[in-house]
């Protein structure tokens, strides 16, 4: 693999890792109905605010995210909404590995 190849592999894998985590899909999924600002994903999240700045700071390194400041308050939405495309073809292999699993025991899927 030459040098070009490897760095645009890493640099998809390095998105891909940023999104791999349960809180950072369950961001992404709500800022594609609106922007929030940390303190409402933390109340959603149920986790520290400390917690959910690292989520998103993450998610920001890796171009997904965006910031808007409004006063004293920071909020966040999609950079990318093409990652919703990526979201779909995600739920499209569950879909599909469902129904292989299915079809293997006998049972009919809609």
């Amino acid at each position: 693999m030459d040098r070009k190849t490897l760095s645009r592999l890493e640099a998809r894998a390095k998105i891909i890792k940023a999104i791999a985590h349960p809180t950072r899909l369950f961001i992404v999924e709500k800022l594609q109905q609106k922007e929030y600002c940390v303190c409402e994903l933390t109340e959603m999240i149920g986790a520290d605010v400390s917690t959910v700045s690292k989520h998103l700071s993450l998610l920001k390194e890796a171009g997904i995210v965006e910031t808007r400041r409004e006063n004293n308050k920071i909020f966040y939405s999609l950079k990318t909404k093409c990652i919703l495309k990526f979201m779909s073809c995600v739920e499209s292999v569950l879909e599909t590995s469902f129904k292989k699993q299915a079809s293997i025991i006998g049972r009919k899927t809609k």
